[in-house]
């Protein structure tokens, strides 16, 4: 009965997310299409579990060049407890400031888009990466709990939510504790935020992807081997053409007090030769 109970949940909140969210799904799609009709990119970010949508988007069949995920061993649990473990991610995760380090390394540029996923859309590293990349010129998409907004208080010292930050804010319409299944206890069960962040993922993916197609300008598409009439070497062709495109860019400049670290090193210069 519980596993009925947990899909008929999960099923009315999809249907929810239909009903509700599919004009800002069909804004965001048009966000997408126009970046990467134009040579631009889609990052994609997330941390802890947030971090599977991200996965899920690209390199996956059905999927094509144009997105960016951007994933950091840190912020993405590979082990239970100890170095990789979920309490050390969380403590990183909701350590101010090391998000803008972590996107130094990444040449961000406006005519870029970023979907950040978050189900609670509190902690540092969604809101810092959001933050950032609208700094840096870039459409911020989000993907949250609105629910959670209503009923809690920020968590960042800017104040704000993920959802706050967006250009569009797509609500998951999953309620604040995530869990969906009421077993008697005082704690739920079985977590709903991760199928609705993927399926919100695939409809964004969709909705830009028919927009590219009608425009001509749909680029190379992972396909599954089991496809009848596929050439050999397709999705050898979809990795040279992401390649290309991962490397088509140089090393990011005017990282983030870089300026200012050159005037010290020269002020500092000066004052070594005068002596």
């Amino acid at each position: 009965m519980s596993a009925e109970r947990y899909l008929n949940r999960i099923q009315k909140i999809l249907v929810k997310i239909q009903k509700t969210q599919l004009g800002k799904i069909k804004r965001a799609g048009k966000i997408i299409a126009r970046a990467i009709a134009s040579g631009n990119r889609v990052y994609l970010f997330g941390s802890g579990h947030s971090v599977i949508p991200v996965m899920d988007v690209f390199p996956r069949y059905g999927s094509f060049v144009g997105f960016y995920p951007l994933y950091d061993p840190r912020l993405m649990w590979h082990n239970v407890i100890g170095p990789g473990g979920a309490r050390e991610l969380l403590w990183i995760e909701r350590k101010e400031g090391y998000a803008k380090v972590f996107l130094q390394s990444y040449s961000l540029q406006p005519g870029d888009a970023i979907i950040v996923f978050s189900h609670g859309g509190r902690n540092a590293a969604p809101l810092e990466v959001a933050i950032e990349a609208r700094n840096r010129g870039l459409k911020v998409i989000s993907v949250s709990s609105h629910q959670n907004l209503k009923m809690s208080r920020p968590a960042h010292s800017s104040g704000k939510f993920l959802a706050q930050i967006a250009d569009v804010a797509i609500d998951n319409c999953i309620p604040p504790e995530d869990a969906l299944v009421d077993v008697g206890k005082p704690e739920r069960i079985a977590a709903g935020s991760t199928v609705a962040a993927v399926s919100v993922a695939m409809a964004l993916l969709a909705e830009a992807g028919a927009i590219l197609t009608r425009q001509g300008k749909l680029p190379p598409t992972f396909v599954s081997p089991n496809v009848a009439g596929l050439a050999p070497d397709h999705n050898d062709r979809v990795y040279q053409a992401f390649t290309e495109f991962y490397y088509s860019r140089p090393a990011p400049r005017n990282i983030p007090g870089q300026k200012e670290a050159r005037k010290k090193s020269k002020k500092a210069g000066k004052k070594q030769n005068r002596k």
